[in-house]
Parts: C-alpha cells; structure tokens; sequence
C-alpha cells in the first residue's frame, strides 16, 4: 500500500515541489525575459546612434545637402505612419500609454492588441526609421513597450499568471536598461506605472531590473547618460536659478502636454473619414515642419537632441532659442503618431530651456541645464520622482540631489496647476477605449 502523501517527510516534499518543472518553467522564462530586455536595450540604443548618424552624415557635406530633409523627413513620417497603421497596430507614439493601458485591461487577448512580440518589433523598426527621417522623438518610451511586450510574451510562454506585475516588471526594466538608471526604473514603475502599485510586484520589478541591467553592464559597462557633473546650487542666485527652472519648465512642460492631448484629440477626429490616407497625408505634412524648423536652426533640432543636451550639462551654452524650436519639433513628431518616445526630446528641450534661463541671470551653464531638464520633464509627465531620480542617475551628481527635488516639485506644482491631466496616462484611456471598441465589434460579429 502507497504512503499518503501528507506522511511524506516535509524535505522530500520541499525537494519535489524545487525539482518540478512547473515551479522552475516560469522562473526561467522570467529571467530570460529580463536579460532579453537588457540585450535588447543596448541593441536598440546603438542601433538608435547609427541611425541618427546616418541622417546626420546624409544631410552635411555640401550646402544643397542641407535642403535633403524636405524631401527625406515628410517620406520618412509617411513611410512610419502607412506601415505603423497597416502593419503593426498600436505601435504608434511613445509606447508608454500603450504599457499603462494594458495593465488596467483585464482580458489577455486585450492587452494582447497593446503588447505583443509582433508590436515590439515593429516599434523599434520604425522607431529607427523616424530617427533616420530626423524625427525629434527618442528611443526610451518605445524600450518601456518593448520591455512590457517580453514580459507578455515570457508570462504566456512560462504559464504565469501575474499578468500586470509582469508588464510593470518589463516596463521598469526597459527605463533602467534604456538609461543604466536602475534606481529609476523602479521609481517610474510605482510612480508613472502602476498608480495602484501593490506590494506583491516589488519582487518582480526589482528581479526584472536588475537581470536587465546586468545584461547592459555586461555589454556596455558602466555610465553615467550625461557624464559626470559636480556644479551644485551654493549662492543665492543659483536658488532662484531652482526656482526659475522649475516654474518656467513646468509651465513649459504643461504646455507641451496640453498641447500634444488636444491636438491629438482634433487629429483623431479629423481623420476619421479616411483613416489611412489621411493619417498618412497629416504625417506628411508634421514631417515637413519639423524639416523646415530644422533647417532653420541649423540640424540642432533633428533627431533625439541627446548631444545638445549633453553639451548643455558640460557648461557648454546652448543658443537661446533652441528650446523653442525643439519644443515645436517634438510636439510635431508626437501627433504625427509616428512610433518614438518624448524622454529623450524632452530632457533636451528642458536642457536648452534650463541653458537660456542660466544666460538671462548669469549662472552656471551647466547646473541650469540640469535643473531645467528637471523642471520641465516633471511639468511634461507630472511624475516629480521619476523626474529627478532619473536625472540625477544620468548626471552622477549627488550633490544636487535637493536642487534636483525642488526644481521637480515645483516644475510638477505649475503643471497642475495648468494641467491636472498627466499625459500619459490620457492617452492610455485612449487606446483602453479603442481595444475596449474593438472587442465589443468582433462580438457583434461573432453574434450575427
């Protein structure tokens, strides 16, 4: 006669239960799915470098090569958005609000529509073709995509349930490899993600980040985004530099969320009739005025900005109007729909902003591009932790970290009080309302 089972000695059964492959299937699966989004990352990010260079390299040389980007990013943001919308649905725009937007659906062939292998590698094909257009967008939003659709794709391969801590899991480690920020990878996972954040994730999300930055140390090393820097506010002026920088970035960055929600909203509207072809057609003509505003400033406002930016944070002076002209820039890009992220742009339109600010009351260049990039991130994505966390992992400058706080706070406090809608966050109702349509259309078609 067999023993129960319940008279087996508790270390057999602990030794069983460690042995069985449906306790170590899902945690393997996990863990590769965290070290893909690290490889990833760094893929993608060098890829990122070479396609901006290309652009770069295509449009210098000779005085009629500057006039190529009339023709090349108006065909480019056509080419993005014709594919985007007939081949990879819901890879347009950042990539964020798509990620926010699975997590509050509950059905898996829903959240499916938002994050799926098929939409990741259509984000990071078409986010390089913009970068290779000029387009003024960045490649950390679409990684948080990217990073969410693995982490689908590992939690329906390892038959794991926990369907939303793992799209936060994913989400946080695209941010900490994107950046080599992994402090604020799990910062944006409470923060910007998971405004209902449960306790029960702290496991996935740290394991995830730190299994994706391993794999982006091995590849790449250690780094700070911007360098090193040690200018810290020690004079009076430098406090109403603080000041300064984070009521005027917050302003701008509720400006630039406002701005890109309604005129998002009126897009939407207007091209309902014909969606492709229009959509194609109002692509074409943001790419043409992104062109023309970066001929205008010289190339400065092409691409991600990331070396105005950095030049910024190293004390170099940026032209005073520069932020202006990225700021239109990247609006642009944004409501053309074409797949690319607002992190990367927005920290540069912040630098320039800050670097102006810094002109006008004579302080130090490179601590007033910091704290504008403060600033006017936390007015953009009205999350004042992530803003300076991030910033201060970019920068390495520990010594800044109450300047940093405070330009945020204050940057997050205009904000609101233009704006006390975060951008992300609406245009993930959006695309919750479009899966949400669709599935109530598939079963009417079922039904008749």
């Amino acid at each position: 006669m067999r023993k129960s089972y319940k008279r087996v000695p508790i270390i057999r059964r602990s030794k069983a239960m460690w042995m069985s492959p449906h306790v170590w299937k899902p945690r393997l699966v996990f863990w590769c799915g965290a070290l893909a989004i690290g490889l990833i990352s760094v893929g993608f990010a060098e890829a990122a470098d070479i396609a901006q260079h290309w652009f770069k390299t295509l449009t210098n040389g000779s005085a009629w090569r500057t006039w190529l980007p009339l023709l090349i990013t108006p065909l480019g943001f056509m080419a993005c958005s014709w594919v985007a919308l007939s081949w990879f649905p819901n890879s347009g725009g950042s990539g964020i609000p798509q990620a926010i937007a699975a997590r509050h659906l509950h059905d898996h062939e829903d959240r499916f529509l938002l994050l799926s292998i098929r939409t990741a590698i259509g984000k990071i094909v078409l986010t390089l073709v913009g970068l290779f257009s000029g387009a003024s967008i960045g490649r950390e939003g679409p990684t948080v995509q990217i990073g969410a659709s693995i982490m689908m794709q590992s939690a329906r391969f390892g038959g794991m349930e926990q369907a939303r801590g793992l799209i936060l899991a994913g989400s946080a480690a695209g941010i900490a490899a994107a950046f080599n920020t992994p402090l604020a990878g799990v910062v944006f996972a409470i923060e910007e993600m998971g405004r209902a954040y449960a306790a029960r994730t702290n496991g996935l999300v740290l394991s995830a980040v730190i299994l994706a930055g391993l794999a982006s140390l091995g590849l790449v090393g250690n780094y700070n985004y911007f360098g090193l820097t040690t200018v810290t506010a020690s004079t009076g002026k430098d406090w109403v530099l603080v000041i300064a920088c984070g009521v005027i970035g917050g302003a701008f960055g509720a400006a630039f969320s406002a701005l890109a929600l309604e005129l998002g909203r009126r897009v939407r509207r207007r091209v309902q009739k014909a969606p492709l072809r229009n959509a194609v057609v109002f692509a074409g003509i943001c790419g043409l005025l992104v062109a023309i505003i970066g001929i205008a400033s010289g190339g400065s406002t092409f691409g991600a900005g990331y070396d105005q930016a950095r030049s910024a944070v190293e004390g170099g002076a940026l032209p005073p109007l520069y932020f202006f002209g990225k700021f239109l820039a990247g609006l642009l890009s944004m409501i053309s729909g074409i797949p690319g992220g607002i992190f990367a742009p927005s920290l540069s339109v912040g630098a320039g902003l800050g670097s102006t600010i810094g002109l006008v009351l004579g302080t130090s260049a490179s601590l007033a591009a910091v704290l504008g990039m403060a600033g006017y991130f936390a007015g953009v994505v009205q999350a004042p932790m992530t803003a300076f966390v991030i910033i201060l992992e970019m920068t390495g400058n520990h010594n800044n970290v109450i300047p940093l706080m405070c330009a945020s706070m204050l940057g997050y406090g205009t904000a609101r009080l233009i704006s006390n809608e975060p951008l992300y966050h609406a245009l993930s109702r959006d695309y919750v309302a479009d899966v949400l349509r669709q599935r109530r259309a598939r079963e009417k078609n079922m039904l008749s």
